[in-house]
């Protein structure tokens, strides 16, 4: 007996996922198609039940793409950049939108909690953010702009640095009220529980996110602490820290929200000119796509980013910036 082919999902519960996707939050979905956030969830778990998986990891106050939700996000985030261009292109109504791909991490951490400063500078500016872990050709995936993270000698060729990146223990406040374990010196790590970065695909790993390199850099090579927990997403791991359930190896200025915010602190900090950090042989530069640069959308993203980096300054801080004029 032949097998039916599976057919499409209904379309209407695309348009809620791409919306929860990009955003990695039910609730701003909501806002953004005006509908209530439980009509998002309940869109989002409609689509999980007729495609038959999962798309999302819902964790306490986070929210997370599996892998099959990737595909799909950048599948549908596709195609429905290609029919906004079609309906304006036909209405003689042109878009204005750039499509940027970096890592999940950047993303997460860094350029999304930024956005809504560049909304304010550029409310007719659209922004689909791609994030991925593997490197997308700008051209063949329809990219105007990349933020990629490698080291200086492989860098493109006209790429622009950002910045660079150091490494520093971070935790809750609240472990650092354990009176019965102190966090004043990188030894008192042996009383804590160490959070590990061990993503799935060793190529993303970096040497100097990893515990024994930084303990080696602090003279405690043998340093065996409390206990260790280890995660394949960053975000996952920060999360965890955030929660006080051990010392996380916190990336600067990715984390500089969480610092701002202070719902992480770096115990070591006052040390840090005597070495508490070390720092890593990449940095975060920006590419843009040759068809896509001399477009004034595109430059005034690129402008926007370089001046993000030159502030150094967390997203709160961003925000409440008075609005500069638009180009």
């Amino acid at each position: 007996m032949q097998k039916h082919r599976r057919d499409l999902p209904p379309l209407d519960l695309l348009r809620g996922f791409e919306a929860a996707a990009r955003h990695l939050s039910f609730t701003k979905a909501a806002e953004e198609l005006f509908l209530t956030q439980s009509a998002i969830s309940r869109q989002v778990q409609a689509l999980e039940e007729a495609l038959g998986v999962p798309l999302f990891q819902r964790r306490h106050r986070a929210l997370l793409l599996t892998d099959a939700g990737q595909v799909l996000q950048q599948l549908v985030a596709r195609q429905l950049k290609e029919l906004r261009e079609a309906v304006a292109r036909i209405t003689e109504e042109p878009v204005r939108m750039l499509t940027v791909t970096t890592l999940v991490t950047f993303a997460s951490l860094w350029l999304i909690p930024r956005l809504a400063h560049f909304r304010r500078l550029h409310p007719g500016i659209d922004v689909r953010i791609a994030a991925a872990n593997e490197i997308l050709d700008l051209e063949r995936d329809r990219v105007d702009v990349a933020i990629r993270y490698v080291a200086p000698e492989r860098a493109p060729p006209g790429a622009l640095k950002l910045f660079g990146e150091e490494v520093v223990p971070m935790c809750a406040p609240a472990l650092l009220k354990d009176k019965a374990r102190p966090l004043r010196e990188p030894a008192d790590l042996v009383r804590h529980v160490l959070l590990h970065d061990d993503p799935e695909n060793s190529r993303y790993q970096a040497q100097y996110l990893q515990w024994d390199i930084w303990l080696q850099s602090m003279g405690l090579p043998q340093l065996e602490p409390a206990g260790s927990v280890r995660f394949s997403h960053y975000d996952q791991m920060i999360q965890a820290a955030v929660n006080g359930e051990g010392v996380a190896l916190g990336r600067l200025p990715l984390m500089s929200q969480q610092i701002e915010d202070g719902s992480l602190v770096a115990p070591f900090e006052k040390a840090r000119g005597r070495g508490r950090a070390t720092k890593s042989t990449r940095a975060y530069y920006v590419l843009t796509a040759p068809a896509a640069f001399a477009r004034p959308e595109v430059k005034a993203f690129i402008d926007w980013l370089v001046e993000e980096a030159k502030q150094g300054i967390a997203p709160e801080a961003s925000a409440a910036r008075a609005p500069a004029s638009n180009p």
